[in-house]
């Protein structure tokens, strides 16, 4: 390990990859779990009859998009066994893959949006309020969802076409560019340009989309989280005396909100880190650099196993409240019971 943070940032990520296996089992493995969480969301929504709340159906479309994702990175980790001669497969798989994961931030943004929404519908019911624009907000979440897997397909088309056109794919000289993201550098230890001038220039474009991207999610979600975390605290100021259940349900809606926006934070950031670091040319950080190669490698394909992990937490939350409710109504008089009709289902959005 001494031998790899010692040289520069080329020269490290090519022993990283060439020195070892151990980068590629964690890929698989990460993969093949996330491919596991993935789907489990995907099978349980769909067999229960649970797409018609906006909530789950966003975030179905989110899991969805992190299975094909993790598809494609376990056909990447096919391929870095392979020869040079699947380069081309190789670039254009790369290209596939920011489809899938610009998909998977914004996909991310709508699911935090959508649980948003409930947040406030729920504030608003507890606090006396009607529920408004029930169908705009419809419309709305249905463009967002089209828009978050056209969007990225269109922001992609000039990769495919200048890439294929110039044979941007035969700059892919090793094997390990096929795993993970940005394994491809841009500039030599001198600082000059590895490749020619349009590969190069598609190359910082698709680095620039991805960061751009990126960016673009995680202020949104910080927005959401601090608007969830305002609309919490005006809600405990605002409210005089709740039920158990209110809390808990309260509780439930604030920690999902600040949940699902960490985990994506956490699962992303290492590949903003080194995008930046490539697009900058900052290979004079060695350590920093084969650092984050190694967390990409834990974190980018977590999030689908992340989002099931957490989905499941509050599945045992609402059921836990629904239990609750029902012993409480085997206990109580029918006036008592007529009075503790509010819980998580009830505010949910249903189209």
């Amino acid at each position: 390990m001494q031998d790899i943070f010692s040289s520069n940032a080329v020269t490290n990520s090519t022993r990283l990859f060439e020195n070892g296996n151990n980068f590629l089992w964690i890929q698989l493995v990460m993969a093949f779990l996330s491919i596991v969480g993935s789907g489990s969301i995907v099978v349980f929504t769909a067999f229960h009859n649970l797409l018609g709340t906006s909530e789950v159906r966003a975030l179905f479309f989110l899991s969805v998009t992190d299975l094909l994702l993790c598809f494609t990175w376990l056909v990447g980790a096919v391929l870095f066994k392979e020869t040079c001669d699947n380069r081309a497969t190789c670039y254009n798989l790369h290209a596939v893959e920011q489809i899938f994961y610009m998909s998977s931030f914004f996909y991310t943004l709508n699911y935090t949006w959508a649980l948003y929404k409930g947040f406030k519908e729920y504030h608003r019911s507890i606090t006396g309020h009607a529920i408004l624009f029930v169908q705009r907000t419809c419309s709305i979440s249905k463009i967002a969802t089209l828009l978050s897997c056209v969007l990225p397909m269109l922001l992609m088309v000039p990769v495919f076409a200048v890439g294929n056109m110039n044979l941007c794919y035969r700059n892919l000289t090793q094997s390990y560019e096929c795993l993970l993201l940005h394994t491809w550098a841009l500039y030599s230890p001198s600082g000059r340009s590895l490749e020619n001038l349009p590969c190069h220039s598609i190359h910082v474009y698709s680095i620039c989309v991805f960061l751009i991207t990126f960016i673009l999610t995680s202020v949104g979600l910080s927005v959401l989280m601090a608007k969830a975390r305002s609309l919490y605290r005006h809600c405990i100021a605002s409210t005089n005396v709740l039920e158990e259940r209110e809390w808990a349900t309260l509780r439930l809606l604030q920690g999902q909100m600040l949940i699902y926006p960490s985990a994506f934070l956490v699962c992303w950031g290492p590949a903003f880190l080194l995008a930046f670091m490539i697009l900058f040319n900052l290979q004079e950080v060695d350590t920093m650099y084969v650092v984050l190669y190694i967390l990409q490698a834990f974190t980018c394909a977590s999030q689908g196993l992340v989002n099931c992990v957490v989905y499941g937490w509050a599945q045992h939350r609402i059921r836990s409240m629904k239990a609750m409710e029902q012993r409480d109504a085997d206990t109580q008089t029918p006036l008592l019971r007529s009075q503790k009709t509010r819980n998580y289902v009830t505010f949910t959005e249903t189209d």
